[in-house]
């Protein structure tokens, strides 16, 4: 639950866990804060700006790819499954998959409790038969599902490599969290984006209008209102780096300058050219994506990519667990 805070008069919700992570971020050498505090309302809108922006082929790549794969993932699921989608967004590919699979029921789950809402909205405008069950939660954690759905056959969808924000051992949590929430003989439809030149990587990363510099830089202006910092913003820029040896592109926030500020009452200094290390996204080759599923307890059953190999839909299947080989 979150705690209202009053400052001068004024109730304020502060995240008790986005408090926690911060300052114990803050207080690390080097610096780091988890890549979901970047998706407060403002910053799920900003990260749908950067779908659009002409160096980011993640989003036109994928959203191609399931146009195409879809209807043969309908094929392998069956009809009236529950579509739940881990970490919906604006649930803008959405669409593509409900109109395919004819479910029974559509459960997205989100962190951001208003952008979920709004966008539930909206596809309720376009499925009106459509039972839409949203669920404001972490999805890094099991997840109760609504009693309606529970027993029904269910579809995971986890599109947007999101998979790639974790870490190795993070992703296998993750999937492993999946698999309870949907259960035993549930499917799940997941993106993977593959290794590529960093020429094409970086620039989807740190493009030329700004938009995931402002993306980034948001997530300083939102610790400053919601934990009472006074972080100088402008002393920052982003700067997105690929980390060859471990296989990911590395978001940060590097200080310009010698800085110091305070967040709730905690007093923090950086050198110039230190940084918070904000996020990561892990490419996959073919192997190494088949292999993070199996340790999740996930069997894949089926993968299409796109003609130029740069992007992957996988969909896997909840079997039984054998004790042994």
């Amino acid at each position: 639950m979150l705690k209202p805070e009053i400052e001068d008069g004024e109730t304020r919700i502060v995240d008790p866990a986005f408090r926690a992570d911060v300052l114990a971020g803050l207080s690390l050498d080097p610096k780091a804060i988890q890549a979901r505090w970047l998706y407060d309302h403002r910053g799920s809108e900003l990260f749908e700006d950067i779908t659009d922006v002409p160096e980011y082929y993640p989003t036109r790549t994928e959203t191609a790819l399931l146009r195409e794969t879809c209807p043969k993932v309908a094929e392998i699921a069956g009809k009236g499954r529950a579509v739940v989608e881990f970490g919906s967004g604006s649930s803008a590919k959405t669409p593509i998959l409900l109109e395919a699979s004819d479910p029974s029921a559509y459960v997205p789950i989100d962190i951001s409790g208003d952008f979920l809402r709004a966008s539930a909205d909206a596809l309720r405008d376009t499925f009106p038969a459509l039972p839409i069950h949203p669920v404001e939660g972490d999805f890094l954690k099991p997840i109760a599902l609504p009693e309606s759905v529970r027993n029904m056959p269910k579809l995971g969808f986890f599109p947007g490599s999101t998979i790639g924000n974790m870490t190795a051992a993070a992703g296998v949590d993750l999937l492993r969290a999946m698999r309870q929430s949907l259960g035993e003989g549930s499917l799940l439809l997941i993106g993977m984006d593959r290794v590529k030149d960093e020429s094409i990587l970086i620039p989807a990363y740190d493009d030329a209008g700004g938009v995931t510099a402002e993306f980034n830089l948001n997530l300083l202006r939102r610790i400053n209102r919601e934990l009472d910092g006074d972080i100088p913003v402008d002393t920052f820029r982003h700067k997105a780096v690929w980390n060859d040896n471990l296989a990911r592109v590395e978001m940060h926030l590097e200080a310009l300058d010698d800085v110091g500020f305070t967040v709730c009452g905690q007093s923090f200094v950086m050198k110039a050219g230190e940084t918070i290390h904000t996020e990561n996204s892990h490419k996959y080759g073919p192997r190494d994506a088949r292999l993070l599923l199996r340790s999740g307890n996930w069997t894949p059953v089926a993968e299409w990519t796109d003609p130029k190999d740069w992007f992957a839909l996988i969909l896997a299947e909840a079997k039984p667990v054998r004790p042994a080989p």
